[in-house]
């Protein structure tokens, strides 16, 4: 640890630092860049201001910089030389990581309850800072070996919870949900419709329309996969939900019947483990038989609640996962590592090869052999990928599932007493029941008019961000707004939700005050599209 002035760091200095460089030249390339020595310093540096970071458990969420100011303070950072390479100045290194953690969401204070993205457990930053100098990409074996290794390691560990018959399924990981859910469709679009891959949708013309199923509250990344397939959104069918904004079953043979009608060949129902608005669980085993029967391949955008397999607790929310085609799961959101980490599941190892076919003699082997067949280059998108699922196997490794399993469980249950405590204030109104860790609410105190008044939540939010001491979320549900709060953090508890509440209140009695001031005030109410909107003068 780098501490200034410390006895110590003083005699690192001398041993280290204070020697003469290596000023040796290549081709006019200077090297001293890339000393191990300076490598030591900088980083040092950095875990002091990191160390720092994690320590401060004061309530804080985003302040927002106006952009055009931040951009001055960052070009302000760069070196002015043109003609040569500029000497690294100790000072200006530390106003820029000063500057990052600064502009940045506090993930690790009480006050950021708005995100899936997760404060991360720290050793696992730590193993990805090696990862970024070791540089190993990790779809071929002889570039990553250690990880590619660990992949089919951590496949068998969550297989424990899955109960698929060892060596017949497989699991990737790829950067990210969206990329998961395009690669998983991509495959089932290629084993239902396998003429598509060489001859394209063209094929087809004339027999039918190719189609998936979504739920109505499906992720947006979805949709986006359709519009990259060719699919088009006229031929997403939407399946309605309920009052629990899951997948209605009761609508389901209905509305792929009609789409028969319409001429729709659905080769992929998309279902979700926690979605993104409000973390409702479909009813997976139920629509897994629909599915089979009507011979449509099953996938499960499960990024952010497929992690509760690891929690015997809660594993119940995923009944009938097993019985997917596909699913998709991101640790860097209820695992906590650094994004990304999304690993992608798939009940048939064999056609988890079926969403690209391509040959490249420059990377892909004609003869497989013990080393190749541990290569995942061919089941996804990306050639170079960083070596993704190191974060996830340190940790699982040196502590085990209980350390995930225990804080999933704490979220959890905190979502749920937050849940209990808007039940019991009568100027709020909790949305749904919380099946994990997402609630949704309103604040509606008794001098709300919401007809002259209608994005009062959403100016609450905004409002709240401004001020920096809590980050919250929005989201709209059933069309009309509502704030979201998504518990990630183990230091947050119920005092804190309460004292979020509290901040709610006086914000929102401020902005309907201010819809009283007339504009030439402090405020106004002025309208955009039709709808009111507040203005900070």
């Amino acid at each position: 640890m780098y501490v200034k002035n410390s006895p110590i760091s003083k005699e690192i200095c001398l041993n280290s630092f204070e020697k003469e460089p290596n000023t040796e030249k290549r081709g006019g390339l200077r090297l001293e860049v890339f000393e191990p020595k300076l490598f030591r310093k900088n980083a040092e540096l950095a875990i002091s201001k990191l160390e720092k970071y994690l320590a401060d458990s004061s309530i804080r969420g985003l302040a927002l910089t106006e952009p055009s100011v931040l951009m001055q303070e960052a070009k302000k950072l760069m070196t002015k030389e043109t003609n040569g390479l500029a000497s690294l100045l100790e000072e200006k290194l530390e106003a820029i990581i000063d500057l990052y953690i600064k502009t940045g969401i506090s993930v690790h204070s009480p006050g950021y309850m708005g995100r899936q993205f997760s404060g991360v457990i720290p050793l696992a930053a730590v193993i990805d800072f090696i990862s970024s100098i070791i540089n190993q990409p990790s779809s071929f074996y002889e570039a990553g070996q250690l990880p590619n290794v660990v992949e089919h390691i951590m496949a068998d560990e969550f297989n424990q919870f899955i109960g698929w018959e060892p060596e017949s399924f497989a699991m990737v990981t790829t950067s990210g949900g969206s990329l998961a859910n395009l690669t998983a469709i991509l495959a089932a679009r290629n084993d239902k419709l396998p003429q598509i891959w060489s001859a394209g949708i063209s094929a087809l013309e004339g027999q039918y329309r190719p189609a998936i199923a979504v739920s109505e509250d499906v992720h947006y990344s979805v949709c986006r996969a359709a519009g990259i397939l060719g699919i088009g959104e006229e031929q997403i069918v939407r399946l309605p939900i309920n009052q629990k904004q899951q997948i209605f079953l009761d609508k389901v043979q209905p509305t792929l019947e009609t789409a028969d009608k319409r001429g729709l060949k659905i080769f992929c129902m998309v279902a979700s483990a926690g979605t993104t608005s409000v973390g409702a669980f479909d009813p997976i085993n139920e629509l897994a038989e629909i599915a089979a029967k009507r011979d449509i391949w099953l996938h499960i955008d499960g990024t952010h609640g497929a992690s509760l397999l690891v929690s015997e607790k809660l594993r119940y929310k995923l009944k009938g996962i097993e019985k997917a085609d596909s699913f998709a799961l991101d640790a860097h959101k209820m695992l906590f590592v650094p994004a990304m980490c999304t690993l992608l599941f798939y009940k048939n190892k064999e056609k988890s090869y079926g969403a690209f076919r391509q040959d490249a003699s420059y990377v892909f082997e004609k003869e497989p052999d013990i080393y190749t067949e541990f290569d995942s280059a061919e089941q996804n998108f990306e050639c170079t990928k960083r070596p993704l699922i190191m974060n996830l196997w340190v940790l699982w490794t040196l502590y085990g599932k209980a350390l995930f399993a225990n804080k999933i469980e704490y979220l959890c249950q905190l979502t749920e007493q937050a849940y209990q405590i808007l039940q019991d204030e009568s100027d709020f109104e909790p949305l749904h029941q919380p099946e994990a860790n997402i609630l949704c609410f309103r604040y509606l105190p008794s001098s709300l008019r919401e007809k002259t008044f209608p994005n009062f939540q959403g100016a609450i939010r905004n409002r709240i961000r401004e001020t920096g001491k809590f980050f919250i979320s929005k989201v709209d549900i059933d069309g009309e707004e509502a704030l979201r709060v998504v518990f990630m953090n183990h230091q947050i508890d119920t005092k804190h939700f309460r004292m979020l509440l509290d901040e709610i209140r006086k914000t929102g009695q401020v902005l309907l005050k201010v819809t009283s001031v007339d504009c030439s005030g402090r405020a106004g109410v002025g309208t955009q599209s039709g709808r009111a909107s507040v203005h900070f003068l």
